[in-house]
C-alpha cells in the first residue's frame, strides 16, 4: 500500500543542479527517517542523505556541500537538491522511508529503511 514515487531525474552536464522529488502517499511526517540511496550502474546501493522526524539530516562524505535533503510535510514530498552534480553522480537515485524509531540517529544503510520507490535516473556529462 505504501508508495514512493520519485520523480525529477534528468541529463545535466558537469557543474549543473538537479532537484528530485519522492512523493510519499502516507504523510511524510508519520515517517520516522527518509532518506535518498544511489546505484550506478555497476556499483552497490549507497546512501546519499537522510533526515529524520525530528529534523536530523546525514550526508553522505561523497556529496556533504554539494546535496541538500528537505521534507515538505504539507506536499507529503521529499526532496534532494543536487547542486555541481559530478559524473560519479550519475545513476539511480531511490527515495527510502522508515516507520519505527531506532533511539539514534540512522546510518545511511540500505538495510535501515523499509519502504522504497522505483527510482529516477540522473545522468551528468562531462
Amino acid at each position: 500500500q505504501v508508495q514512493l514515487v520519485e520523480s525529477g531525474g534528468g541529463s545535466v552536464q558537469t557543474g549543473g543542479s538537479l532537484r528530485l522529488a519522492c512523493a510519499s502517499n502516507v504523510d511524510t511526517n508519520t515517517w520516522y527517517s527518509m532518506a535518498w540511496f544511489h546505484q550506478g550502474l555497476l556499483s552497490e546501493r549507497d546512501g546519499v542523505a537522510s533526515v529524520s522526524q525530528s529534523g536530523t539530516i546525514m550526508y553522505a562524505d561523497s556529496v556533504k556541500g554539494r546535496f541538500t535533503i528537505s521534507r515538505d510535510d504539507a506536499k507529503n514530498t521529499l526532496y534532494l537538491q543536487m547542486d555541481s552534480l559530478k559524473p560519479e553522480d550519475t545513476g539511480t537515485y531511490y527515495c527510502a522511508a522508515r516507520r519505527s524509531s531506532s533511539g539514534v540517529a540512522l546510518r545511511l544503510r540500505e538495510f535501515n529503511y523499509d519502504y522504497w520507490g522505483q527510482g529516477t535516473q540522473v545522468t551528468v556529462s562531462s
